[in-house]
């Protein structure tokens, strides 16, 4: 065997990975089917985290989460449009409040974990965190946090927020029934594709080798974004790599369910419902504040200072008919801030921990 090819892993392990892929496969499309927002990450996670309850050998190989980490940096990077940061500069007050309150949610629902269900400093801080739940994941998973409680926190907000938002503003009128979404491929060419990937790729190793908290992730999101926002790049990865990265990510967080009683389950619950309540709570009081102050839409505002994923929320702008301009610039500012918060706060936690 020559010595620069790594041996392959035994055959229970390979077994293994497929059948992970396989289960979050089957979840994953089995939720798209059903109409359900954020379907691919949402079932894929359901799926796999089932099967690790029973006892089924969920696992996924470390390369292969690395270059998911990537794939979706670069795709949450692709959000970033001129569009967005001249959104930002248009609606300063709004965007200001909804940076406020990303930290206010931080704080409250950290203060919540940490007071009623005794987590400790790191994972409180973890399963606060409003939106950016990959990047919660690959940074709990290198400081060493409770990853199985912040999955168990950050999916079931996910959950509540992709499926209760839609009912409750259908309910009462605010938006258009929603709409099946047609999947493009990626635009630009070539040439633009391969830089995209290229320029990605590089910070992201860059600030991995940094041991940048979330380098992988966060480091191709801040290139995919700078050469987006600036207009360098148009190009888009292809929807089908996109979605392949999703299940992967969505495997892994899954997989993180192995190992877990009925009784450690159902206490996570209670932390996830409760925590959920917190920063909604949080998120509440200042789309109140929003809407009494501008003429804003109201689902617009609901939906731009909700605490759900960057990629989730605008999809859902986008199925519910709203402004996405403005949904995407609000998300883009919390994102940021959240990320730099959260990876901040987070490094000086687990040093002091250390």
């Amino acid at each position: 065997m020559l010595p620069f090819i790594p041996p392959l892993p035994p055959l229970r392990s390979l077994l293994a990975y497929a059948e992970t892929l396989a289960v979050a496969l089957a979840g994953g499309v089995t939720f798209t089917l059903l109409g359900f927002p954020a379907g691919l990450v949402s079932g894929a996670v359901l799926a796999v985290a089932a099967a690790a309850l029973l006892r089924r050998p969920m696992k996924v190989p470390v390369p292969l989460a690395r270059v998911g980490y990537v794939v979706v940096g670069i795709m949450l990077g692709s959000v970033v449009t001129p569009q967005t940061l001249v959104g930002v500069v248009t609606w300063p007050v709004s965007v200001g409040l909804l940076m406020v309150a990303a930290v206010a949610m931080i704080v409250a629902t950290t203060s919540y974990l940490r007071v009623v269900h005794r987590w400790d400093l790191l994972s409180a801080l973890m399963g606060s965190s409003p939106g950016s739940m990959v990047q919660v994941i690959a940074l709990s998973t290198e400081l060493g946090a409770d990853l199985r409680a912040i999955a168990i926190v950050q999916t079931l907000r996910v959950l509540l927020l992709t499926t209760g938002i839609p009912a409750v503003l259908a309910l009462f009128g605010l938006v258009a029934p929603a709409v099946q979404m047609a999947r493009g491929a990626g635009g630009g060419s070539l040439g633009q594709l391969v830089i995209l990937v290229g320029v990605s790729s590089v910070v992201a190793v860059a600030l991995a080798r940094l041991r940048f908290p979330g380098g992988l992730i966060f480091g191709a999101m801040a290139g995919s974004g700078l050469l987006h926002g600036t207009g360098w790049v148009t190009a888009m990865l292809p929807w089908w790599l996109g979605s392949a990265a999703v299940l992967v990510l969505g495997s892994v967080v899954g997989a993180r369910f192995a190992n877990t009683t009925f009784w450690v389950l159902l206490g996570y619950l209670g932390a996830g419902f409760g925590s959920f309540a917190v920063s909604l709570s949080v998120a509440g009081l200042f789309m109140l504040i929003v809407i009494y102050l501008f003429p804003f839409p109201i689902a617009n505002v609901v939906v731009a200072f909700s605490p759900g994923a960057q990629d989730t929320m605008m999809v859902l702008a986008l199925a519910l008919h709203l402004d996405p301009v403005y949904v995407g610039a609000h998300h883009v500012a919390r994102f940021l801030v959240v990320t730099f918060s959260i990876a901040i706060a987070a490094r000086r936690v687990a040093k002091e921990k250390r």
